[in-house]
């Protein structure tokens, strides 16, 4: 018997019992539609990390001083006082594979302008920071080497910060503020960069000359907490990481066995272990999901099982007439493949409308590829064949005679 034919009976038989079809492609259905829901929740989930890690800028590490020791109790990493502004200026004389550094000094203050005032953080930097970030100011300007050197007053706000002192869609370059009563004068608005990865408003901030907040609020500390560095290019970022390393290790005068008093962290380090952590979380989505297709395919085996018992005679009829074991367990294989398929490209439309739904009702991003709809399809064909198998392959062992005789 050719498959179209086989396939015709098939289709026949789904035709004659339209409810007990319905019912099971439902168990499919909701199976595909639960994994292509779930998986695109997890790529999004993913998609969304690793966009919030690119605002960081490309090729970018961090630096952080080593732990201390205190009566034989270890601080964590970044406790030490071990890394000092000149080591800066060494790595940036030094390394050819690094394009900007600058060090990063912090402060927690409150800002006032005209009757309005914020609390926000201040950030001294060096004025390669647009470099390695990719921010550069979009009104005005960044502050210069010259500003650096010469500790001046002058500073760049981030959109939260500014729209919080003047309101949204003010010019505000030229404008003094006063951080602990202290003058400074704007020269720059950075554009919107939005949350962190790790949900922290990126651009609730200001910048200014790292030498002035070194001053005026570190206590003229020459000490760093955090070094920010962006190699050349991406395929220099090791060459960069070495070359670092070399310039502190010489600098610390540490020994060949002696290991470093400092860490060195890659923004694709973050972005692996961020990808690692989603790809487990969509994993266990997915294999929840699963479950429903499992329990779909058992649905399929008992409704085949119970149609098999049904058409026993119809089954003995096709025998006494020619058709062999094989053409019988084509046939009811045939009718469990195409019930799943049809439940799986159903399955598929109402996965991709949940996962919409969803995005825009609890506004989680969501990621549907070709490759899960495409999953969806196989598996529930692979459901199909599997659990469709045995009855199939019982109804093909039925002894013609036996089978004329059942009522």
């Amino acid at each position: 018997m050719s498959l179209w034919r086989i396939l015709k009976v098939a289709l026949s038989a789904m035709n004659r019992n339209k409810m007990r079809a319905s019912l099971t492609m439902l168990g499919i259905i909701i199976g595909v539609a639960a994994v292509i829901a779930m998986v695109a929740i997890g790529q999004g989930a993913n998609a969304s990390i690793q966009a919030q890690i690119a605002t960081m800028g490309t090729n970018v590490m961090m630096i952080f001083p080593g732990s201390s020791r205190t009566g034989g109790v270890m601080g964590g990493m970044g406790s030490a006082s071990n890394i000092t502004v000149d080591d800066i200026e060494a790595i940036a004389k030094q390394c050819s594979a690094v394009a900007g550094i600058t060090p990063t000094f912090r402060s927690q203050v409150q800002v006032v302008s005209g009757n309005q005032n914020w609390n926000t953080s201040i950030q001294g930097v060096s004025h390669t920071y647009p470099i390695i970030r990719e921010w550069s100011p979009e009104e005005g300007a960044f502050f210069t080497e010259q500003d650096v050197r010469s500790a001046t007053k002058v500073c760049v706000l981030g959109k939260t910060v500014a729209e919080n002192l003047f309101g949204e869609g003010m010019t505000v370059i030229g404008e003094t503020i006063r951080v602990r009563n202290l003058p400074f004068r704007i020269i720059g608005v950075l554009p919107r960069k939005g949350s962190s990865a790790m949900g922290q408003d990126q651009d609730d901030v200001i910048l200014a000359p790292y030498t002035t907040v070194q001053k005026k609020f570190s206590g003229n500390s020459n000490r760093v907490g955090m070094i920010m560095a962006s190699a050349t290019s991406p395929a220099a970022i090791q060459e960069a990481q070495d070359q670092i390393s070399a310039v502190l290790r010489t600098r610390h005068k540490l020994g060949e066995r002696e290991e470093d008093d400092f860490t060195i962290r890659l923004q694709s380090d973050i972005s692996q272990m961020a990808a690692a952590s989603s790809g487990i979380m969509t994993a266990l989505l997915g294999s929840v999901a699963g479950v429903s297709l499992l329990v779909g395919g058992i649905g399929i085996m008992n409704i085949m099982l119970v149609s098999v018992t049904e058409r026993i005679r119809e089954i003995g009829i096709r025998m006494a007439i020619g058709a062999r074991g094989r053409d019988i367990l084509a046939q009811f294989l045939v009718e469990a493949v195409v019930v799943s398929l049809i439940g799986g490209l159903i399955g598929i439309g109402v996965g991709v409308g949940a996962a919409k739904v969803v995005s825009q009702t609890a506004g989680w991003p969501t990621m549907i590829s070709q490759s899960s709809a495409v999953l969806g399809v196989l598996f529930s064909a692979f459901v199909g064949i599997f659990f469709g198998f045995y009855p199939a392959f019982k109804a093909s062992r039925l002894d013609p005679i036996d089978a004329l005789r059942y009522e």
